[in-house]
């Protein structure tokens, strides 16, 4: 599936969400239902998720836009691989960007960040998330590749 076909085809069902954000992961095309984390420069939530099994879906983390901390790594993008994510959209920053360029995982971030998050069990978890210009819901459907990221009510063929 890709991004440019869902809108061509389903514009009225589609929303288009608004950010430069890059690819980072080793599988620059990936889609799934959206669970989402809200949490500013704490990854507590983010290990918590990624300790589940995926099913794959697509992690979206809300991280306030800062590029001050990393609200991904390596290892929590070694396991959210392992545990069957489909893929993460961070509203933030990411590390260990070449490691997680070697995996077989859809990442994409505003950018990177050396530094690691405070660990203070902050944020929420399976909340709607808003930033580049949309509202996102735990359950919809997110498509993203090369050219962007697409989100509908369900599963776009």
């Amino acid at each position: 599936m890709n991004t440019c076909y869902l809108c061509d085809r389903h514009d009225a069902q589609v929303r288009v969400l608004e950010l430069p954000l890059r690819d980072y992961g080793g599988r620059i095309g990936f889609d799934g239902i959206v669970s989402t984390i809200k949490a500013y420069e704490d990854n507590s939530l983010v290990r918590d998720a990624v300790a589940e099994p995926g099913n794959g879906r697509v992690l979206v983390i809300d991280g306030g836009g800062s590029l001050g901390r990393s609200m991904l790594g390596d290892l929590l993008a070694a396991k959210a691989l392992e545990n069957g994510w489909a893929g993460v959209v961070v509203f933030g920053a990411i590390r260990d960007s070449a490691a997680i360029g070697a995996m077989a995982l859809g990442v994409k971030a505003l950018g990177t960040c050396p530094r690691k998050t405070d660990k203070l069990g902050q944020g929420l978890r399976d909340v709607p998330v808003r930033f580049g210009g949309l509202v996102i819901r735990p359950g919809e459907w997110l498509c993203a590749d090369a050219d962007g990221v697409v989100l509908a009510d369900g599963v776009l063929g």
